[in-house]
């Protein structure tokens, strides 16, 4: 049976002013939505001179995926790409440029426009887009929704958000939101499947494994018995956009538990001297095309900017199905 959610950070529309709400002894202050010059100002790497041009921006009819982070009671979501069923499509550049031949009428990202949001795999509230502008700190530049949250009580803590639009994603219920805390024995787990996958790609052992993992998260997906860990070790690198070092790689595992144990579900390596830098981090998992069958984002760190990549369940095992073009870089021989 579906359950109704109590919603909370529940201002949809706010008078010139602000006003200071107490709620369960949370006191939010909110003020209304910032001029462009303001969003300008407080959103480092978005174009001061694209924001009032690109209020409104029209992309194609396929369900569009965003993600991003939430700030008190409001959330700033980048677009990530297209859902294609069990992959996604990026953005054409013209698709977001006002008056170009691939611009659509569709006007499906824009001021007003609604958006169900999901965090742990979960539906666990909405967003009505207040502002669109446009963030050129990722390889292409991406338009960017942000506007106030409303969220189930009990997923009042969640920050990192994904979203689909009210019409791909309204008639998904509402699961119980429960946060996943990776636990000694999977941080062990995950320097165990790292130990496998070195020798089995040629990878250099770095001076120390446990060092060298830079990221690990624990997570369960919808119907499986128990939880899975993901994790990204770095070497001569750093998770972040940075440009690598002589002979730097990075290595994401993905383990699944079976019967107690972790077994390793997908592997990730790339060395940057032949494929340039690209060290990915996962940052949630969702179905995003209402299948039944989840999909796991990735976050990638280049030299310069960064990028997404998407991991899909084929046959029983996982494939990187999507990766932004821009992930491919020039490499010096």
């Amino acid at each position: 049976m579906q359950r109704e959610p109590l919603l909370i950070a529940v201002i949809l529309t706010v008078a010139t002013g602000c006003d200071n709400v107490a709620w369960g002894g949370l006191e939010l202050h909110l003020q209304a939505p910032s001029s462009p010059t303001e969003l300008s100002s407080e959103q480092p790497g978005i174009s001061s001179n694209l924001i009032e041009e690109e209020q409104s921006l029209e992309v194609p009819n396929r369900p569009i995926l965003l993600a991003g982070a939430r700030t008190g009671s409001t959330a700033t979501l980048v677009v990530v790409g297209e859902v294609d069923g069990n992959t996604l499509r990026e953005l054409p550049d013209e698709s977001i440029t006002p008056g170009s031949a691939g611009h659509s009428n569709t006007n499906r990202v824009a001021r007003g426009s609604e958006w169900v949001l999901f965090s742990e795999g979960v539906r666990i509230g909405r967003m009505i887009a207040q502002e669109v502008s446009l963030d050129e700190r990722f390889c292409t530049r991406r338009p960017v929704v942000s506007g106030i949250v409303e969220l189930v009580p009990e997923a009042s803590d969640a920050e990192q958000l994904m979203a689909l639009p009210i019409d791909a994603a309204g008639s998904r219920i509402f699961e119980p939101y429960v946060v996943h805390r990776h636990n000694y024995d999977q941080r062990v787990s995950s320097l165990a499947l790292a130990s496998e996958a070195i020798p089995s790609v040629g990878a250099e052992w770095p001076p120390s494994l446990l060092n060298s993992r830079a990221d690990i998260h624990a997570f369960q997906f919808l119907g499986e018995p128990g939880e899975a860990i993901a994790a990204t070790f770095v070497y001569q690198d750093q998770m972040i956009v940075s440009p690598p070092k002589s002979g730097a790689y990075s290595l994401f595992v993905l383990g699944d538990e079976v019967s107690g144990n972790y077994e390793n579900a997908y592997t990730w390596y790339r060395p940057t001297e032949s494929q340039g830098k690209g060290v990915p981090r996962y940052f949630d998992h969702i179905d995003w095309n209402g299948d039944g069958s989840e999909e796991v984002l990735l976050e990638v760190f280049g030299p310069e900017n960064r990028w997404f990549a998407g991991l899909t369940r084929q046959g029983g095992d996982w494939i990187r199905s999507f990766e932004d073009s821009c992930s491919q870089p020039t490499v010096k021989k």
